[in-house]
Parts: C-alpha cells; structure tokens; sequence
C-alpha cells in the first residue's frame, strides 16, 4: 500500500516556458521544489549581464506527498501533468538520495558536467571516494575518452560530472 503522507520526489512536465510561473508559485505555497538552473555571463548593448539558464526545459521536480501532489492540480490550478513509472500506473519518484546527488552535482559545478538526455550504456555503480565529489554515487562511463560518473534520473535525464580518475572511484555491489 503506498504512503499518501510520505514526501517524495516528484517529476512534472509543464507547458512551454511556465517553469519560473511554476516555481513561484509552489514557492507561494512552500512547497519544496528544484528548478535546474545555471548562470551564464551574457554580453548585451549594455555590458555583461548574468543571467539564469534552465537546464532542463519544461521540467521541474516536486517534493512533497501524494495528496498535496494532485491538490496542486485540482486545488491550485497549476498546468503539470507528473511523468508516469515504467508501467504508467503510478506518478514516478525519483529517490531521495538519486534526487539530492542531481541537485549536488548541479550545485557542485554546473560548468563541469553535461546533461545527457540519451540512454548511456550501462556501466559499473561506483561511488566516488576522493575528491570534491566524494559520496557522489552513480554509473561509470567513458564520454569522449575519458572516466566520468553519470548520475541517472531514470526516465527522465541523465547528467555526467567531468572527468574523474579513476583513484578516486569504488565499485558498489
């Protein structure tokens, strides 16, 4: 029986360019969200600007319970339609610790990783043990020839730190 009181992750679509309405107005409600996002120096008739970038269009991720999940619909009128599991029965939850590695690795450095929207070959689970990075968990690839972790949101986005030797990695059975 599924918990319709315990808070997950939750992933939504929303309609072309409504990701920043959508983000204020679960701020609004307090309702933990994740909007990826980056920096980027842009140079304009007036000089340089910085500005926020989305990483991932039309895509926001929700943290909250399953009730609160449809009453944010129903109740509040925010156009999202939450990407289904592999059955498409079910709302799909990404796992808390798969979740905050994501939101690490973002945070970490937004310069150094690539976001993957293509499935990768899957490879050996390893955590990475030395470095900045340490405790960052995920999959072992080689992207352009060299050793990076992949951190996979399953069926939703794939993204792959910088290169990583290969000292600084653990298998994980």
């Amino acid at each position: 029986m599924v918990d319709n009181k315990k808070i997950n992750w939750y992933v939504a679509h929303t309609r072309v360019n409504q990701e920043l309405w959508i983000k204020k107005k679960l701020d609004e409600l307090g309702i933990e969200n994740f909007l990826p996002q980056e920096e980027q120096v842009r140079e304009t008739p007036l000089g340089r600007k910085t500005i926020r970038v989305l990483l991932i269009h039309g895509m926001i991720f929700i943290h909250t319970d399953k009730a609160t999940s449809f009453s944010l619909i129903n109740d509040h009128g925010l156009n999202i339609v939450y990407l289904k599991d592999i059955e498409g029965r079910h709302s799909l939850i990404v796992p808390d610790k798969q979740m905050h590695d994501f939101m690490f690795l973002l945070d970490f450095s937004p310069s150094g990783i690539e976001v993957l929207n293509k499935n990768l070959k899957r490879g050996d689970r390893v955590r990475v043990i030395k470095g900045p990075l340490q405790g960052l968990e995920g999959e072992l690839v080689r992207l352009m020839g060299h050793k990076r972790v992949v951190i996979r949101l399953e069926g939703v986005v794939s993204i792959a730190t910088s290169y990583i030797p290969g000292s600084f990695l653990e298998r994980i059975e």
